[in-house]
Order: structure tokens, then sequence, then C-alpha cells
């Protein structure tokens, strides 16, 4: 499933017709289908977006979101835990693993899930 955060509201995309065709979400659409099956069943949701500037996967964990976020130019990919409320400094999230590009997208996709399912996130 993909949705879309745009002016704080978030709206699901339906069946592809009115999604981004940009290569960010494109990429994301390519390392989601890649995904191994126990991410998929934690809910394994394109996410699109505007206010935050990303396209990525979040992930549905028991430890809460977690959120590959697709690097728009140069950078490494990054996953984020983000968090239910702003803590005190207004973060909303924390970096927990970086990937750098030189992955393929299955490779995106495997170190992703390794790293998920070695630290507990997938259960």
């Amino acid at each position: 499933m993909e949705i879309k955060i745009e002016g704080g509201k978030v709206s699901r995309l339906h069946g592809g017709i009115d999604a981004p065709m940009t290569p960010i979400a494109i990429q994301a659409r390519t390392i989601a289908n890649l995904l191994p099956l126990a991410c998929q069943r934690v809910g394994a949701d394109i996410v699109h977006n505007q206010d935050s500037l990303y396209t990525g996967i979040r992930f549905n964990t028991k430890a809460g979101p977690v959120v590959l976020e697709i690097p728009r130019a140069g950078g490494s990919y990054r996953l984020v835990h983000e968090y239910d409320e702003p803590d005190k400094s207004g973060k909303t999230g924390k970096v927990i693993h970086q990937i750098p590009q030189l992955y393929n997208p299955s490779g995106i996709a495997l170190n992703t899930y390794e790293y998920l399912r070695t630290r507990g996130f997938l259960g």
C-alpha cells in the first residue's frame, strides 16, 4: 500500500493510479517488492511524505514505526525509528542505521531486513 502525507493529512494512493512516478518512488517500490516476507508481515507501506520531504518504506514494528528513507541526492539510505510524539528538542525520530548507496535494491532490502531482525524489531 502507498500513502501520501501532505499538509498534515494522510491519504491512500489507490492502485498506483495517483502515485508519483519519480525515480525515487520507483526505487522505493522496487525495494519494497524485494523485501522478505517477515518485513511485509509487519506492514511495509511506501510513504511519500511531502511535509518532511522524503519517500520511504514504513515498517510497523513491535518497537514502533521504522522508516527506510530513500536518499534524494547522494547520501545513504537511513533507517529512522520514529517517535509517537516529538521529544523535548522537537525531534520526531532517531537514525538507527545507515546503508551506503553502493548496494543494489535487493541488497538494500536484505540489509534492512537483517538489521530489523537482529535488533528485535521483527517478531
